[in-house]
C-alpha cells in the first residue's frame, strides 16, 4: 500500500545551520500519525518542506503517491493543512473566508455550513473574523483544512489556543474523520498526552533529527507510556520498544 506521506533522507540548512538532518518519515494510508517534539525541534520546518514552502537541500517527498517537485503539484488539491499561524481576511466573516477558499480550490460551496457546524462556528453569522478569539480562529483554520474532504490532513499544532473542552472536541472530530472517511492525518504537537490519545504511530524529532517512529499499540502492549518512552529516547535511556525502520 502506498504511504500517505513518504520522506526520504531530507535535509535542510539555512545560512549554514542545519534545521533538518537526514529525515525519513512514513505515514501509512488511513492512520493518524503524531509528530512529537519540543518547540523548535523541527516539526514546522519539516511540514513546510512537504509543501515546498521551503525547499529541501537533499532528499525526496512523496504525498499520496506523488513526488513533490518545484512548481505545480496537483496532489495538493487532495490535501488539507494548517501550517503555522493561519491567515484570514479579517474584515470578512467565517463563511466568506470559506467561500474564497472554495474559489481558490475550485470547489463548490455545498460543504461550507456543514463544516462550520462540525467545528462549532456556524452561528457566527456576519461577524468579522478579526473579532474572533484565538480559539475561534483555530476552529476556522480546521474547518478550512477539512472543507474539501481531503485524503490527507497535515496539521501543525492544531489545538493551540483551544480550551480543554475545545481540545477534546477537536480530538473527537479528527478521530471521526479518520474512522469514517479513512483520511490520513499527520498532526504535530509538543503535548505528549494529547498525541497518545489520538495517534496510531508517533514520530519523534529532536534538534532536526528523527529519533524514532513507534507504534502506540506496541507501547501500550508493553505497558510503556509515551512520556516514559520519549524521555528515555531523549535521555538515551532504555526504551524497551524498537522503533520502526526509517526506510532506505
Amino acid at each position: 500500500m502506498t504511504n500517505a506521506v513518504e520522506v526520504r533522507h531530507l535535509s535542510k540548512s539555512i545560512e549554514g545551520s542545519p534545521i533538518l538532518n537526514d529525515i525519513c518519515m512514513n505515514v501509512r494510508q488511513g492512520e493518524v500519525y503524531g509528530f512529537l517534539g519540543a518547540n523548535g525541534a523541527g516539526k514546522t520546518s519539516l511540514m513546510k518542506t512537504l509543501y515546498h514552502i521551503i525547499f529541501p537541500d537533499t532528499g525526496t517527498v512523496c504525498l499520496l503517491g506523488e513526488t513533490i517537485n518545484k512548481g505545480n503539484n496537483p496532489v495538493f488539491s487532495r490535501i488539507g493543512s494548517i501550517i503555522e499561524s493561519p491567515v484570514f481576511y479579517s474584515h470578512l466573516s467565517a463563511y466568506e473566508n470559506m467561500e474564497l477558499h472554495c474559489r481558490y480550490m475550485g470547489a463548490g460551496y455545498e460543504n461550507i455550513m456543514e463544516t462550520l457546524s462540525l467545528l462549532g462556528i456556524a452561528e457566527t453569522g456576519s461577524k468579522a473574523v478579526g473579532k474572533f478569539s484565538l480559539g475561534m480562529k483555530q476552529r476556522l483554520a480546521l474547518a478550512r483544512a477539512m472543507l474539501t474532504k481531503p485524503d490527507l490532513l497535515i496539521l501543525d499544532e492544531p489545538i493551540n489556543g483551544l480550551d480543554p473542552q475545545g481540545i477534546i472536541e477537536v480530538r473527537e472530530l479528527l478521530l471521526r474523520i479518520n474512522h469514517e472517511y479513512h483520511t490520513s492525518i499527520l498532526i504535530s504537537s509538543h503535548i505528549l498526552d494529547e498525541l497518545s490519545k489520538i495517534a496510531d504511530t508517533i514520530g519523534i524529532i529532536d534538534h532536526g533529527a528523527m529519533l524514532a517512529e513507534v507504534s502506540m499499540k506496541e507501547l501500550t502492549a508493553k505497558g510503556i507510556d509515551l512520556e516514559t518512552y520519549y524521555l528515555g529516547l531523549l535521555g538515551g535511556g532504555e526504551k524497551n520498544v524498537e522503533p520502526y525502520p526509517h526506510g532506505n
